[in-house]
């Protein structure tokens, strides 16, 4: 039962570190001030920002749980993962805490929407807000790519309703560009000053984040590596 709300807290905890991290904060920000100068009643910012942040949400959620479903469908695959993804998940862990604390660095290839496209989406209303939030969540930068491939997906894996997981993370994801949401609404004019103060938490949680994963790695080597173990 433990492991099972373990498993809970931590998609969680990954989805709020992918959203306060700055690249997808930065973006998050802008579209929904975007959206919000394209509406003039507040409650029609507010229900366009969650409708970005839910299209955020069912992003996240839909492209784990096909790559999960996909992964543990097939027996083969099924069979290997179960063989090996002890042995695999210390390197990856590792992997991902030095990505985190920007040891390791790369770029992703990204794509972006036209200004033409921008407009089109949010004069919509909330199905274009929804939409550019599901588009947006595709575009992972470094961070947010090493969080969702390198651990929610080995953590849904190893869990034992892993198929959930990418929901309870994209529900993380949301919260922060909902508070945002919410912020444009009442109309807070110190965004500013609230995005510093979030980026750097950001660097502080994703710093001591990236130690546990490499402590928790370096333990899973040591247990499967070295000591041949089960766990």
């Amino acid at each position: 039962m433990d492991q099972f709300w373990v498993g809970w807290f931590s998609a969680l905890w990954l989805g709020i570190l992918t959203s306060i991290s700055p690249c997808p904060l930065a973006s998050n920000i802008a579209a929904v001030s975007f959206l919000s100068k394209k509406i003039t009643h507040p409650a029609a910012v507010f229900v366009s920002g969650l409708a970005y942040t839910l299209g955020r949400m069912v992003s996240y959620a839909v492209v784990g749980w096909i790559i999960i479903h996909s992964l543990v469908s097939v027996p083969k695959i099924a069979m290997f993962l179960q063989k090996y993804m002890g042995k695999a998940l210390g390197p990856v862990l590792i992997v991902t805490g030095l990505i985190l604390l920007e040891v390791l660095v790369f770029r992703l290839p990204g794509f972006s929407l036209s200004q033409k496209h921008h407009n089109r989406l949010a004069e919509s209303g909330v199905p274009g807000a929804f939409l550019l939030g599901f588009i947006f969540a595709l575009a992972f930068c470094p961070v947010s790519a090493a969080l969702f491939f390198g651990s929610l997906i080995p953590l849904a894996l190893n869990h034992p309703m892993g198929g959930l997981l990418p929901f309870v993370y994209g529900i993380g994801t949301g919260l922060p560009v909902l508070m945002f949401a919410v912020a444009i609404a009442l109309g807070v004019t110190s965004l500013s000053h609230w995005f510093h103060k979030l980026t750097k938490i950001e660097l502080y949680t994703r710093k001591i984040t990236g130690l546990i994963f490499i402590g928790a790695g370096i333990y899973y080597a040591w247990a499967y590596w070295l000591q041949g173990s089960s766990i």
